[in-house]
């Protein structure tokens, strides 16, 4: 890796930089919102809202408060290739088993079932960043 921006770019091509869990956006958010509800007391407010039928959903407000919680801590502090995310990731795996900087490296990327854990989550962005990642290698090398 040469800089800071090919560190963030995940070996199955995902950047790391643009993914709202490595920004900790949503951690931040939910941070702040704890905060706020603490301080004001709200828990008390939703108690008395909840018996008001209109209201009736702050009954599980403590349920709400618990998965903010939960979202504070969805932060991901080290990038992919610092061991970043799931430790388990087989895609990491194979490559760094291969020797590879990521799979637009691999010839048989294209055909990879082990890609296909991402597309319920990431949709077809990791294959669609694959594509530009080997032009983007192949105008490089002067291939293109």
């Amino acid at each position: 890796m040469k800089n800071k921006e090919e560190k963030l770019i995940a070996y199955c091509g995902l950047y790391c930089g643009e993914c709202f869990v490595h920004k900790g956006i949503i951690a931040d958010l939910a941070r702040d919102l704890r905060k706020e509800l603490r301080q004001t007391r709200f828990d008390i407010m939703a108690t008395a809202l909840s018996e008001v039928p209109f209201f009736k959903v702050f009954k599980d407000y403590q349920t709400c408060y618990e998965v903010l919680g939960g979202m504070v801590k969805f932060r991901c502090k080290r990038t992919c290739r610092e061991n970043g995310g799931n430790p388990d990731c087989k895609i990491r795996k194979c490559c760094r088993k291969k020797n590879l900087s990521g799979c637009w490296e691999c010839d048989d990327y294209r055909k990879c079932n082990t890609l296909d854990s991402l597309d319920e989550t990431h949709g077809d962005a990791h294959k669609k960043n694959l594509n530009i990642l080997v032009t983007f290698k192949s105008v490089r090398m002067g291939t293109i």
